[in-house]
């Protein structure tokens, strides 16, 4: 026995030596009891004092907010190899109380998956299980949730010229949250969001037991298309249904000031936007700058950047513009044709010559602080409300808004088919975006205190009862749960927004796979409390 101990002792090695904290030494312990061989161990287990430790927390951390000396560390990472070191991560971690905060990737605006307002937790990291098998055949991928969207993107290009997916034009976002959030593109009025295009998933639950579709039955894997996976399990793969699209795309980027005319021209937009052809996306994106004459910087204007993608070519779709939305003036010139890969770097940044190997690369080029919030509008802005918006958005100086136009597939999905509830009815989805480099609480607050100010403005203008968010845009300001008594109902507070009348649902969901709400966050589906559980 002592023999055993000492060769234990060994395969352990420097890791244990170093290991002070007793709930580190005590999950190693546990792991090591659910079948995880101890020689795996030090390749997915890090506490503080492991040189890797620092690296792979801010490997993933996309919001510079969240990466200063003072945010809140992990005790333990843990980042999975295979799906036995997940099931043995949540057997572990619920044995010993620890809790657990998941991570598949880039953008959580508000961190929560890497950060705790809540004392104590523990990452499960799952940025090592990202293998993605493609079937041409079954026009269908299946995707590891560690894996990011352009990768995704990539390997589905690689099988095919003429499949894609309508997933996000971020691709260094993860998609476990991205799925699981019910995540959008440039491709949803034509085929709707992520989530309406997933036909099988793999989840962990809080007992460590491994379910597919069959398995977590028709409840859970609703839940977990839009709901937020985290708050029911680890989500480790999702089976995704291909879309169509052709071998030509067209892109254009058309600018205008407010000496353009593009007060009346935004106007027009909000009028058509949810209505023309759904093979024809348009964002726009309205940000406050200073206005150059000949080099020369004068007052300070709006620009309203109208950017679309067009399922067809270019003569098409400007017979398209031509016809619904003649107001922008787009012309031949303005329009670039291309493959829908390239169109996917084009919406990311990157110039006309990248190759699409880039999308293999998980790292950005910079990582910016920022903060993000949501809106939806379901009745346009009237001319006047425009020109009020424009002196707001001069006055507070930096933050933007786009605006993401829904109709098309989106109008014919039932609100109840997912958790996502933002179906017919609303004509655009509102981002406000502000990003800085300034360093401190001082910057921090001053920027963010402008997009709240904005958000306030628009407040007679969006949704209401409920005012509608999004939750891939996760935004703390309206509303956060404690561990406390009351977490139903602070729940209710941010959940209405998010999932309207899906929320009730998703909470009997919640309880009935996870009573004890182990799987829990600042913005989680909470548990409905006892004396309330007949009712559901």
């Amino acid at each position: 026995m002592e023999l055993l101990c000492f060769v234990v002792f060994l395969l352990l090695g420097s890791f244990s030596i170093s290991a002070t904290d007793e709930t580190y030494n005590s999950f190693v312990q546990c792991l090591s009891t659910n079948s995880i061989p101890n020689s795996e161990i030090p390749k997915i287990v890090y506490n503080t004092s492991s040189p890797s430790f620092t690296p792979i927390l801010q490997a993933y951390v996309r919001n510079q907010r969240f990466n200063t000396s003072t945010t809140p560390k992990p005790n333990i990472i843990i980042t999975p190899l295979q799906e036995s070191h997940v099931q043995a991560s949540v057997i572990c971690s619920k044995k010993l109380g620890l809790s657990l905060k998941i991570r598949s990737g880039g953008h959580d605006y508000e961190g929560i998956s890497y950060v705790s307002s809540n004392g104590p937790f523990t990452i499960l990291d799952m940025s090592n299980l990202r293998a993605i098998n493609v079937s041409i055949r079954d026009e269908s991928a299946w995707v590891q949730t560690g894996a990011l969207v352009g990768e995704l993107y990539y390997r589905i290009w690689e099988k095919s010229k003429v499949h894609g997916y309508p997933a996000g034009i971020c691709t260094l976002v993860g998609v476990g949250g991205h799925l699981s959030g019910g995540g959008y593109g440039n491709l949803l009025r034509k085929y709707g969001l992520s989530v309406d295009n997933i036909i099988d998933a793999q989840v962990v639950d809080v007992q460590g037991r491994l379910l597919d579709r069959k398995a977590m039955g028709e409840d859970l894997f609703w839940a977990i298309r839009g709901g937020g996976g985290a708050s029911f399990g680890v989500v480790l793969s999702y089976t995704i249904k291909l879309v169509p699209v052709p071998p030509v795309v067209t892109v254009f980027r058309v600018e205008k000031t407010l000496a353009d005319n593009a007060t009346d021209i935004v106007y027009r937009w909000q009028s058509i936007a949810n209505k023309i052809d759904p093979n024809l996306f348009v964002r726009l994106l309205l940000q406050p700058i200073t206005e150059k004459t000949k080099g020369k910087k004068q007052g300070k204007t709006i620009r309203a950047s109208f950017i679309a993608e067009y399922l067809g070519s270019a003569d098409t779709l400007l017979a398209v513009m031509n016809y619904t939305f003649p107001q922008l003036g787009v012309t031949k010139q303005d329009c670039k044709e291309m493959s829908w890969i390239e169109s996917v770097l084009y919406w990311d940044n990157f110039d006309n010559k990248t190759s699409p190997d880039v999308l293999l690369n998980r790292m950005p080029q910079s990582v910016k602080f920022m903060k993000r919030k949501s809106d939806y509008l379901q009745t346009p802005i009237p001319v006047e409300g425009l020109e009020s918006l424009w002196k707001k958005m001069i006055e507070l100086g930096k933050v933007g808004l786009v605006f993401n136009p829904y109709g098309g597939r989106m109008d014919e999905i039932n609100a109840t088919a997912t958790p996502f509830p933002h179906r017919a009815g609303n004509i655009f989805k509102i981002q406000y975006s502000v990003n800085w480099d300034d360093e401190g609480a001082e910057a921090a607050n001053k920027y963010i205190g402008q997009t709240r100010a904005l958000y306030d403005f628009l407040t007679p203008f969006v949704s209401k009862n409920p005012r509608e968010a999004f939750l891939n845009y996760r935004d703390l300001d309206i509303g956060i749960t404690t561990n406390g008594i009351k977490s139903y109902e602070q729940g209710k507070v941010y959940g209405i927004k998010y999932f309207k009348g899906n929320f009730e649902r998703l909470v009997k969901v919640k309880t009935a796979v996870d009573p004890e709400n182990f799987f829990r966050n600042e913005q989680s589906i909470p548990i409905q409390p006892k004396s309330l559980r007949r009712r559901l």
